[in-house]
């Protein structure tokens, strides 16, 4: 009889994708992980009491000190390995919730142990390293870019789908 694997634990934690419209151009904020530096979303573990978009919104606060309107429904999610403490990694799976940024902090939780910077989606899409992510981040950039271009995308797509049944 062969032996059977143990199956691995997934974690899950909650992410926020913070974005903003300046200058009519959709940007996103990423931060770096406190120990890699990688540019990465705010995120977290499930926090008792809070719903997953609650969660996610109060990772954003103490994280990156940004205060907005959060979607109750997520986006999508992806998946990476998480470091732990003692050299142990398990694979997260994390839910991404859109953050519509109206407040930065001036001082918040973890400021000092994490840079922050806004970069409009494309560049942010080219600077985290999950594939997964970097498509979330592009298909929300692109649904919510503004402009002629990104307009007239949208509604060749919607033509698309009502006359012809084809998704994009």
């Amino acid at each position: 009889m062969a032996a059977v694997k143990k199956a691995k634990a997934v974690g899950i934690q909650y992410a926020a994708l913070p974005y903003r419209l300046a200058d009519r151009r959709l940007e996103v904020l990423l931060i770096t992980s406190r120990e890699t530096r990688r540019w990465v979303l705010p995120k977290g573990w499930p926090m008792k009491g809070l719903r997953p978009h609650e969660a996610a919104a109060r990772e954003a606060g103490e994280e990156a000190g940004i205060i907005g309107e959060i979607e109750p429904s997520p986006l999508g999610s992806y998946r990476y390995v998480k470091a732990l403490k003692g050299g142990a990694s398990v694979p997260v799976q994390v839910i991404v919730f859109p953050l519509r940024v109206s407040y930065q902090a001036q001082s918040w939780k973890e400021q000092g142990e994490r840079q922050l910077h806004w970069f409009g989606y494309q560049q942010a899409t080219a600077l985290v390293a999950e594939p997964d992510l970097k498509k979330l981040i592009r298909q929300f950039g692109h649904a919510n870019a503004t402009g002629v271009l990104p307009a007239v995308a949208r509604m060749g797509r919607w033509m698309d789908q009502a006359f012809f049944g084809l998704r994009r």
